[in-house]
């Protein structure tokens, strides 16, 4: 459950939203979305929005394109929008093809093809690289960064991994029990790497408010690597 959120997303502004399971970011950004409501309050949101989810959710009888311009009423005249969406996340050879050729990167960047066909004002990440390879995620870090300056739409990423968040945000915010717990501007110049002494003083306090010590952390790092 939320309790008194205010969080202001400035045009063009690249937001993630750290927390625990059950912190209420999913909540937060399905109410951004339209897909819940909220209980009281005010939510002023941009008409334009489109969001990613964490599994590409692809329909399997459509090719490719159809899938980037899936609920167009006039599908011939959409071609050439899904062409060129594809273009741009360098899927075009694969437009006429079906859903389950795809590799699980892959399907992601036509669910991304999809999302900024729209042109949205609001581009909605619910962790959207979480089922992907450690590659791949690299590789789709730097496609979402590319497409976010060549779109300039406001992205609002929920994420669990705070490097992610620290390579791709101008802000962090932290949520704790429905609450922020603390809004952070990442202001070091891109592009940037998790060895960057800024990137390194910025995961220690971040995983400071997250209730992380850096043994745990290290300890999780094993874990994953073993």
């Amino acid at each position: 459950m939320l309790k008194d959120v205010s969080l202001h997303i400035g045009r063009g502004q690249f937001v993630s939203m750290l927390g625990a399971s059950g912190a209420g970011k999913t909540t937060l950004l399905r109410i951004l979305a339209g897909l819940d409501q909220a209980d009281s309050g005010r939510v002023r949101v941009a008409g334009a929005r489109s969001v990613v989810f964490q599994e590409p959710r692809l329909v399997p009888a459509k090719r490719v394109w159809e899938n980037v311009v899936i609920g167009h009423q006039r599908l011939r005249a959409a071609r050439s929008p899904a062409l060129a969406a594809l273009d741009e996340v360098g899927l075009t050879r694969h437009a006429d093809g079906w859903p389950k050729t795809l590799s699980g990167g892959e399907a992601q960047r036509v669910a991304l093809a999809r999302a900024l066909v729209r042109e949205p004002k609001l581009l909605l990440l619910d962790e959207p690289f979480a089922a992907l390879d450690a590659l791949t995620r690299i590789r789709m870090y730097e496609l979402v960064a590319k497409l976010w300056r060549a779109h300039t739409p406001a992205v609002v990423l929920v994420t669990h991994d705070i490097d992610e968040a620290i390579l791709l945000s101008d802000r962090i915010v932290v949520l704790s029990q429905g609450e922020i717990s603390a809004d952070v501007v990442v202001d070091f110049p891109r592009p940037r790497s998790r060895s960057d002494e800024a990137a390194i003083a910025l995961r220690t306090r971040l995983l400071a408010e997250l209730g992380v010590t850096q043994t745990d952390a290290s300890q999780a790092a094993a874990a994953q690597s073993a």
